[in-house]
Parts: C-alpha cells; sequence; structure tokens
C-alpha cells in the first residue's frame, strides 16, 4: 500500500504566530485556497484511492480542493489530526489544534464520512497523547487503511502528525527540520510492515 501524506495549505493560524496559534478553527488564508488548488495539478488521486482527513477545517478545505474531482472514498479520521512532535505535555497544546466538532464536519463537509468510533477521544484528538498510546492508535489506523485493500491511501495532516507516523513507520532520526512546507507531501510503501 502506497501512503501519500500531505500537509495542509496555510492557514491563518501561521500568520503571525505565537498569538495567531491561539485562534480557534483557522481556515485557510487566501493564498492557501491558491496553494490547495495549485496542488491539484501536482497530486493525483482517483476514484480507486482512500483519502483520510484530519478533523480540521485546514486540512479539509486542502481536502476538498485537491480532491474536488477525485470521486474516491473520504473519510475523516482522529488518528491523522494534530499531533506535537516531539510530543510535549497537553498544556502547551495550541487553540488553534482543537478538532472541530462533529456537527460541524457534518454541516460544512457533508462529502466527508466521519469516524467517531475510534477509541480516540474526539475533543483532545493525538495531540499530547504518549508515544505508546500514539503508537497503538497508528497500528489501528494502519490496519484500517489496510481493510480497504487500496493500492493507494491519501493522508491530509498536519507537520507533527505526518513526522510522528513517519517516525512511527520506521524512518530513522526525523526531527523537526523534516517537517512539510504548505502542501508538501512524502509518499512511502508500508507494504512490508507488520501489525
Amino acid at each position: 500500500m502506497e501512503v501519500t501524506f500531505i500537509r495542509h495549505a496555510q492557514g491563518e493560524h501561521t500568520v503571525s504566530p505565537p498569538d495567531s496559534l491561539q485562534t480557534i478553527d483557522p481556515a485557510l488564508t487566501d493564498y492557501g485556497f491558491w496553494q490547495a488548488a495549485r496542488l491539484t495539478d501536482q497530486v493525483k488521486a482517483g476514484p480507486a484511492d482512500l483519502l483520510v482527513v484530519s478533523p480540521m477545517r485546514r486540512t479539509l478545505q486542502t481536502a476538498s480542493l485537491w480532491s474536488s474531482n477525485a470521486r474516491c472514498a473520504k473519510y475523516v479520521h482522529p488518528a491523522v489530526g494534530p499531533r506535537m512532535f516531539p510530543v510535549l505535555d497537553e498544556s502547551r497544546a495550541f487553540k488553534c489544534d482543537t478538532p472541530l466538532p462533529v456537527e460541524t464536519i457534518q454541516r460544512d463537509f457533508p462529502e466527508f464520512q466521519i469516524l467517531t468510533d475510534t477509541g480516540i477521544t474526539w475533543h483532545k484528538g493525538i495531540n499530547a497523547i504518549p508515544d505508546e498510546a500514539f503508537e497503538s492508535i497508528a497500528d489501528s489506523f494502519i490496519a484500517w487503511c489496510k481493510s480497504f485493500n487500496k493500492q493507494r491511501v491519501f493522508i491530509v495532516s498536519h507537520d507533527g502528525t505526518i513526522t510522528s507516523y513517519r517516525r512511527y513507520l520506521g524512518e530513522i532520526g526525523v526531527t523537526r527540520n523534516d517537517f512539510l512546507g504548505e502542501t508538501g507531501w512524502y509518499t512511502l510503501n508500508i507494504s512490508c510492515r507488520e501489525n
């Protein structure tokens, strides 16, 4: 199974940090909308693929624009929500990383199916959970992805989350220096990893 992680486009929370990181429910900036639309020319998804998105407005907006013509299975899953890398105490979490309520996603992004029965506390997500707990969630998430028997899976997520999965999937020595830029992507094959 080929997995492509895509970082969301520029969000309002990144415009004037650190204050903007306390913005609740930041959307994409105008530039972010342009980045997401441009992504359709660079990474292609099709009807045979699986798309999984973090429960955040900025990732859902990115995914909606990028995949508007893909007609693939589209899911929102908390296992790819925001995650600090390296993980820090929950008191260090930013308000911009608070997952959207399920009802808001259903209303604003009806093209996505929402997975709530995952064993992950929806309003906290995976942002500050210990690495051991994250690995257990990642095991379940990867198994869930594999259950679709798709050759390609696209995951629209966040820099810390993507880097956490890269480390989980066996990449040695990843650091914050390996964070993807806005709408950056990283592809790997995970067919050989045992869960």
